[in-house]
This record gives structure tokens, C-alpha cells and sequence, in this order.
């Protein structure tokens, strides 16, 4: 029972045009998940070679983060080149063959779409760039500046003026990233057609979907808004934005794909009008949950605000509309350091609170076994340009070097984009040569290789709890009760449907705590299905410690 999912015999309603209910996802951020050609640069045909490991942990699509031709100013997310294949990851020809080996074994391929904006090398900016009348010009956001005053104040994600002047036309182009990353003029229809052409070459190509990158900015206020409370709302989920989704979801229906748009700004009171019945994407990924506590340098995960979002999010989509679950990815640090402590139990805990959430849930690489955040001991072992601004920001206001590498560092990108440790061997079995960034020291004990072996491994119960999801379907189908909302550690939760219901009770803590549950359940009813500790019988009071999971479940109408 500990670790072996039990056969509940229930026909699964499988629907082929909504198959991504059905289905658990996997992230995959190619630069540091395999290195097939010994360059230190993870690749195309390094996914090729462990699509049998994916295939064994039991997921059915992969999301690959961009492997666009790119100058790589933000690792790929600057795109000069949206039809070719950036050259450290390989050739167009291998990712047909990748698509083809992964459709081989039943595992979709969702690409991510990134049409907020370009690169400054790709080739409509270096034309809109040569005069005010280029026919490209208005392909991006050009205003009337000077080199000192720019149009506005807005100010960019990453740090700095929203504006970058250009000395040979006297204007300046706007861009919600770096400067290098022009963000596109959605309002220009020629824009939209190039986007929507592109957009079909991939689909026709056969790839299965995509994940659409910071779709929520491509709508702006106009340049004299004045921000309020939110720096981020001239370029947040700005009105008017629906004309442009609308016209994006009409090609998505053509085919029979998934999508999942980063919807950064989107409240959860929203959630249904993106994601509905009439909504413009299958599923949002959604920002709210990831709250940081405690003194900058030192925060951690909120347990309550997890609990508090993800309610809302599970409420507000309850029946109309459908979750992206995820508790980390190539923005976020390692779930494990954030809400645990970087234990085999809290990564398993963490793993039973994801896996049984209503929606479809995304896997980043090297969750399932337990991957951690990395001891950064020098800025110059950091790569994302955010973290190397923020230090060097701290640094200029007269913070002391150690500590502006603490606050930094902290809530670093670079964490989850560490090598995958395979195995315990040079360069955790990544490549055989130093990579792009450091591995983790700790590839010794944490590595694929050594989790697939162990039945008791964190790799296994992400395998069951698959496994346990797919063969039930008031798993996916089922509603979702929040309990204990107030508890600061306990995440409880039902999912119940006429026939049966189930509980996941998971304490992500060390400390013991003892909870009541409703006095007018039938305990005896309850049968334990899974748990991470001691097998444990369902009573009104529960004493959990130490990251401990227990999933029960009851056949029977709910009372």
C-alpha cells in the first residue's frame, strides 16, 4: 500500500478531443536535461535518447522550453528565427525525429509559442530598425523620444526603462523584457497574419501544442496611462486583449492540440473567460500561488497562500474551464527547497498534493527525483540576467557583496536550470564536459539512476501516483473540497464524484500536529490507498508529522 497504486477498476472516460484531461505533462528546458554531443549544451537528440525514461515515469506530453534559432540574451525566449532550430540544440531533421520517435511511444510534443515579442536580431526588427518609413516599422512599438526622456516611465520586468533609445532615428522601442526583446505591435493586422501563419507551419509540421509565453502583455495601454498601484498593469491583461486571443483560439480549433497560455495578471475571477467553454486556451498557468515569505534572502513558500490560491483556482474553475497544476518550472526555484526542506519525504508530500489536483499536471525536469536548489557561492556562477541586475542593483544602493549574492540568488531562475543529475557520475551523467551552468554537488545521492532502483524512491511514487490518476476517474473528473483551510501546514482535500470519494491528507512539515475531521463521516468506510509513512487507518482525529501522505478512498454516495 506505501507505494503501489491498487487497481480501481473504473472505466476511465477518455474524451480523444479533450485528451489533455487525461493526461500528466513533463518540462523539459533543453539546454540542462541531456548533452548527446559532449559541447556542455543539453540537446534535441539528448531528449531523443531518454524519451524510454519519460516513457517509464509514465507521462504522456513534453513541453520543451524554446529551440528557436535565438541569440540567447534570455536563453531562447528571444527568438530571431521562429522556423529554424537554434544550432546548440540541433538541426530541424532532428526534431523531426524526435517528434516522430516520441509519437512512436504515445508521448505528445508541445512546443512554446513566444509572440509577445522578438529578438533584436531577427529579421523584421533589423529592417523596422533602418527608418521611420521601413514597412516593418510598425511591426513594433516606435515613439517619439529623446535619449534622456523617454516616452513614459513604465518599467520593465527585468529591471530598467520600458524604452530603449535609437540613436540613428531619434526614437525609442518598447520592450517589456530586456532590450533586446522588441515586443511586436499585435494592433498591426500584417503582425498577426505572419504570427498566425507560423503558428500553422508548426501545427502542420504535427507537433501537438503549445504553451504560449507572456500572453497576457501583447495588449498595451496607451503611452500617457498612469500607473497607480500596479507597475505591470500598462501591459497586464490590458482591455481589449480578447480580440487578438479570439483570433488566435479560432486556429488552435482548426486542430486537434493543446494549449496552456502563461498568463501572468489573469485573477482567478477571470480564469473561466480564458479558459471556459468559450475561453481562448484549454488551460492558463497561473502566478498567484507562488507568494514568498520571510526576510529577503530567506523566503520561502507560503503553506497557507499554496492552500488559499490553489483552493480559489480549483473553485473558480470547478465547472467551467480547467487547472494547469504546477509547483515549479524554469522561473521558479526547486518546489522541494521552496515548500520542504529538501528531503526524499518532502518531495514526496509535495508530489500527492500536485498529482490529485484537479486540472492537468506539469512535471518540471528533475522533480521526480528530487532535484534541489543549488549553494550559489559566486554571482559568476549565475546566468539569468534578472539575478545578475538584481545583484548589481543591491550593490550600487551599498549592500556588502555577501549579502546582495543572498538576496539574489535566493529566488534565482538558475535554480531549477542546473543539469539534470542522471546518475552519479562526472557532471551528474549530463555531459562529459563542464556544462553551461554547474551541476549540484548533490548528484552523488540525488540522480535518476539511483531513484529508478530504489522502490521506496521519489521517482516511484511520482510513478504511482501517475499511474493511480490515470486508472481512476474521480481523480480527474472529480469535485475538489478544500479542508482544514485555515491549518498552517496540513493540505487536505476530497475529490468525490456520486460513486466514490477519496482524501489526500498531507502534513508539509516536520513538526507532529493533530487535526479533526467532520464528526458525521463514516470512518469505517474509508479504505487507505496510498501513503508515504506508516499505513495509518482513517479516524476523526489524525496525528501527521514529518512530510508524511496518506490517500484514502470511499465507495459509497458522499453523505
Amino acid at each position: 500500500m506505501s507505494n503501489s497504486a491498487v487497481q480501481t477498476k473504473h472505466t476511465i472516460t477518455v474524451d480523444k478531443k479533450n485528451w489533455w484531461k487525461n493526461a500528466v505533462g513533463y518540462q523539459i528546458y533543453p539546454r540542462s536535461f541531456k548533452d548527446s554531443n559532449h559541447d556542455g549544451i543539453g540537446d534535441l537528440n539528448g531528449i531523443r535518447e531518454k524519451l524510454p525514461y519519460l516513457k517509464e515515469l509514465g507521462i504522456n506530453f513534453i513541453w520543451i522550453n524554446p529551440i528557436y534559432a535565438s541569440p540567447n540574451v534570455d536563453n531562447g525566449y528571444d527568438i530571431s528565427d521562429y522556423q529554424a532550430i537554434h544550432e546548440d540544440f540541433g538541426t530541424m531533421d532532428d526534431f523531426q525525429a524526435l517528434l516522430a520517435e516520441a509519437h512512436g511511444l504515445e508521448l505528445k510534443i508541445i512546443m512554446d509559442l513566444v509572440v509577445n515579442h522578438t529578438s533584436d536580431q531577427h529579421p523584421w526588427f533589423l529592417e523596422s530598425k533602418k527608418s521611420l518609413d521601413n514597412p516593418y516599422r510598425d511591426y513594433y512599438h516606435w515613439a517619439d523620444a529623446s535619449k534622456a526622456l523617454p516616452p513614459n516611465d513604465w518599467q520593465s520586468f527585468f529591471g530598467g526603462s520600458t524604452w530603449t533609445y535609437d540613436e540613428m532615428t531619434k526614437q525609442s522601442y518598447f520592450h517589456v523584457f530586456a532590450k533586446e526583446q522588441p515586443d511586436l505591435n499585435w494592433k498591426n493586422p500584417k503582425v498577426r497574419q505572419e504570427i498566425y501563419q507560423m503558428i500553422r507551419w508548426w501545427l502542420d509540421l504535427g507537433i501537438d501544442g503549445f504553451r504560449i509565453d507572456a500572453i497576457s502583455h501583447i495588449q498595451k495601454e496607451p503611452w500617457d496611462f498612469k500607473i497607480t498601484d500596479n507597475q505591470w498593469a500598462p501591459f497586464m491583461n490590458v482591455a481589449g486583449i480578447d480580440v487578438y486571443l479570439k483570433e488566435l483560439n479560432a486556429i488552435f480549433n482548426e486542430y486537434n492540440v493543446m494549449t496552456v497560455g502563461e498568463a501572468s495578471g489573469v485573477p482567478h475571477q477571470e480564469a473561466a473567460d480564458w479558459t471556459g467553454d468559450n475561453g481562448y486556451f484549454n488551460m492558463i498557468f497561473e502566478l498567484e500561488h507562488c507568494e514568498r515569505i520571510g526576510e529577503i534572502g530567506q523566503q520561502k513558500g507560503s503553506i497557507p497562500h499554496l492552500k488559499h490560491s490553489l483552493n480559489q483556482w480549483q473553485t473558480s474553475l470547478a465547472d467551467n474551464g480547467w487547472n494547469a497544476l504546477y509547483l515549479e518550472n524554469h522561473d521558479t526555484p526547486r518546489s522541494v527547497s521552496v515548500y520542504g526542506d529538501d528531503s526524499p519525504e518532502a518531495a514526496k508530500a509535495l508530489a500527492t498534493v500536485l498529482l490529485l489536483l484537479k486540472g492537468t499536471p506539469f512535471i518540471y525536469q528533475g522533480q521526480e527525483v528530487g532535484m534541489t536548489n543549488y549553494p550559489f557561492r559566486t554571482i559568476e556562477e549565475i546566468n539569468a540576467a534578472d539575478t545578475i541586475h538584481f545583484y548589481q542593483t543591491l550593490l550600487t544602493q551599498g549592500t556588502l557583496d555577501t549579502e546582495a549574492l543572498a538576496i539574489a540568488v535566493n529566488w534565482s531562475r538558475d535554480h531549477s536550470r542546473t543539469p539534470f543529475q542522471w546518475e552519479n557520475a562526472l557532471h551528474g551523467g549530463f555531459s562529459t564536459t563542464d556544462p553551461w551552468l554547474k551541476v549540484n554537488e548533490n548528484y552523488r545521492m540525488i540522480n535518476a539512476a539511483q531513484r529508478e532502483l530504489e522502490s521506496s524512491s521519489i521517482f516511484h511514487h511520482y510513478q504511482t501516483l501517475i499511474q493511480l490518476r490515470k486508472q481512476t476517474d474521480t481523480l480527474i473528473h472529480g469535485k475538489f473540497e478544500l479542508l482544514l483551510p485555515e491549518h498552517p501546514t496540513i493540505f487536505g482535500y476530497t475529490r468525490t464524484t456520486e460513486t466514490e470519494s477519496w482524501l489526500v491528507l498531507v502534513q508539509l512539515d516536520r513538526h507532529q500536529m493533530t487535526i479533526s475531521l467532520p464528526a458525521s463521516w463514516d470512518y469505517s468506510k474509508w479504505e487507505e490507498i496510498l501513503t508515504t509513512a506508516r499505513a495509518m487507518p482513517l479516524t476523526q482525529n489524525m496525528t501527521l508529522s514529518d512530510y508524511e501522505a496518506h490517500v484514502y478512498r470511499k465507495v459509497s454516495p458522499t453523505e
